[in-house]
């Protein structure tokens, strides 16, 4: 999975797998047609508008996004097994998705959970099994080819309350299984990237829930083709460039060199190009559009502020992380949620958690949040974001199951002193 939040959430619920069904192909199928392209035309089959279990109009053609997952996204081949996991609210396109799989000769497994079943595995489990590896999840990186999640929660105060002791003590037991998935470039498809729209996601946006679906569907079935030149673009200057300098007016003033170190696309792709390189290559995350890079050790400094910041739900107000030396040297902030962040934080007693870890940069152009939201995410284009901790998603070698994460709507980015982005808007 991807940042620091799915480190984060793997630990509560100690990375378990809810129910997983095998996917069994009928002993005899109605239509044994396996006909699948990789263009984006809906089969026949999915020529009607989709419906969920109430009735109510799907926001997209979730059979034509199946195919696509599949057949694009994550290049599933004929004998691959594939793990796709995802809420029971979604059933509709996680189904979907392990019919397209079996239709290209892949094996699917489903892994269904909830919000419920997630709060309880970890309030309910004692305390006593926090530092056991989760042996299953272990044993599947070594057989799993490809992994699809569908990343819809639904409670954003899921873990209210609970110890960050316990928080930082799964996430250090399970460090190494996530690791097993990159080491074995297990191909990973994400469909939600923190937009995936949900009542509290709209309220942090101050956009309605019809605004937010609109531009995450758009998002998720932008052209891939001009999401790809747009961002080999983007990635050849960075690639290119030494020191990287965001500023904002909000007291945002850091350097940090990027001289040689790997750059990343997530186009919605896994070329065969990102497959024969692996590991982080073979990642992508919905809706796509980011370029990313790992800094040089030791060089970031300065400081990021994020005006407006939440921790399960609850507000901070100009969460500044200062650096020095390449490491994170002192955290403040104020609202009624920092006390809890920096609480999370101080539980985790591996030093690696303070080291600078990315710069990501969103090239998107259908994802378009308010002009005035200070939220921010990872790929609006023009969008820059920054972290700490773990980074190996990014092409780093940090692997600790923690960081922050820090966005930066409306900042300006210069490399060696020419602008890539300015004030927010993408000049690439």
């Amino acid at each position: 999975m991807k940042r620091h939040l799915a480190a984060a959430l793997c630990a509560a619920a100690a990375c378990a797998l809810p129910l997983l069904l095998p996917a069994c192909q009928p002993a005899a199928p109605p239509n044994t047609s396996t006909t699948n392209t990789s263009n984006t035309a809906a089969t026949p089959a999915a020529a009607a508008a989709p419906t969920t279990e109430a009735g109510k109009k799907a926001p997209t053609d979730l059979e034509q996004l199946a195919q696509r997952l599949v057949t694009q996204s994550a290049a599933v081949k004929d004998g691959e097994v594939v793990l796709i996991s995802g809420q029971t609210h979604d059933a509709e396109l996680i189904e979907n998705i392990a019919v397209n799989v079996r239709k290209v000769g892949g094996f699917p497994l489903i892994e269904y959970g909830s919000d419920r079943y997630s709060k309880r595995m970890f309030f309910d489990v004692p305390e006593k099994y926090d530092m056991q590896q989760n042996a299953l999840r272990m044993k599947l990186a070594g057989v799993v080819n490809v992994t699809i999640a569908v990343g819809n929660d639904l409670t954003e105060n899921l873990f209210e309350g609970a110890d960050p002791k316990r928080l930082a003590a799964r996430g250090k037991a399970n460090e190494s299984v996530g690791q097993e998935f990159l080491k074995r470039n297990v191909r990973t498809v994400e469909v939600g990237n923190g937009l995936y729209p949900t009542p509290w996601r709209a309220q942090r946006f101050e956009m309605s829930g019809d605004e937010l679906a609109k531009t995450f569907w758009e998002g998720v079935n932008i052209d891939y083709t001009s999401l790809q030149t747009r961002g080999d673009e983007v990635k050849a200057a960075l690639a290119a460039g030494n020191e990287v300098h965001i500023t904002n007016p909000n007291g945002t003033d850091l350097k940090v060199r990027v001289q040689g170190r790997p750059v990343l696309v997530s186009d919605g792709i896994i070329s065969p190009e990102d497959a024969q390189k692996g590991g982080p290559a073979v990642s992508v995350y919905l809706p796509a559009g980011e370029v990313y890079t790992t800094p040089v050790a030791g060089t970031a400094e300065g400081k990021v502020v994020h005006t407006r910041h939440f921790f399960r739900g609850k507000q901070i107000d100009n969460l500044t992380l200062t650096f020095a030396g390449g490491k994170l040297t002192s955290m403040e902030g104020s609202g009624p949620g920092f006390a809890d962040l920096k609480a999370e934080y101080d539980a985790v007693t591996d030093e690696r958690k303070n080291l600078f870890g990315f710069v990501d940069l969103g090239i998107n152009p259908s994802v378009k949040l308010p002009a005035a939201s200070k939220v921010g995410a990872w790929v609006p284009a023009g969008t820059i974001t920054v972290g700490t901790g773990t980074n190996t998603w990014a092409g780093g070698d940090n692997s600790v199951p923690y960081g922050l994460t820090v966005f930066l709507p409306g900042s300006t980015l210069m490399l060696d002193g020419k602008t890539i982005i300015e004030n927010g808007q993408l000049k690439i």
